[in-house]
């Protein structure tokens, strides 16, 4: 692993449509990122988790995915890919405190999904999510 990070998240577009300035699309994910990883520290949801970080990708689609998707846990990084398809038009021509929260409440759920297939502590996490 070249980083002592426990959140990665990164985001990919499937459609056409551009979301501008790109600038404040990472500067968003990067909040939600700071964020909910000192969550992840403070709560010990990786504690007992087979993985040491997750990364998750965040598919600028046409839906609201509710579940991730899972891909194989690393044995040589230790991360768990994740990814949630959410609809792109929730981005457009928005300031960045929106793309936030949209950001925020698919990690979140991401998180949650997660912790409950890999039986880790989501309490945390659901509260955020019912705040947002």
């Amino acid at each position: 692993m070249a980083h002592n990070r426990k959140l990665v998240i990164g985001c990919v577009a499937l459609t056409m449509a551009r979301v501008r300035p790109a600038k404040a699309v990472a500067s968003a994910a990067n909040r939600v990122r700071d964020e909910l990883e000192q969550e992840i520290i403070q709560s010990g949801y990786l504690a007992n988790a087979p993985f040491s970080w997750i990364g998750l990708i965040i598919r600028q689609g046409l839906i609201n995915e509710e579940k991730p998707h899972f891909g194989r846990i690393n044995p040589k990084d230790g991360d768990l890919p994740v990814a949630i398809e959410i609809d792109v038009h929730q981005l457009l021509r928005v300031p960045e405190d929106d793309m936030v929260r949209v950001f925020r409440k698919a990690t979140l759920a991401a998180l949650i999904h997660a912790g409950e297939k890999y039986n880790l502590p989501i309490g945390r996490f659901r509260e955020l999510l019912d705040m947002t």
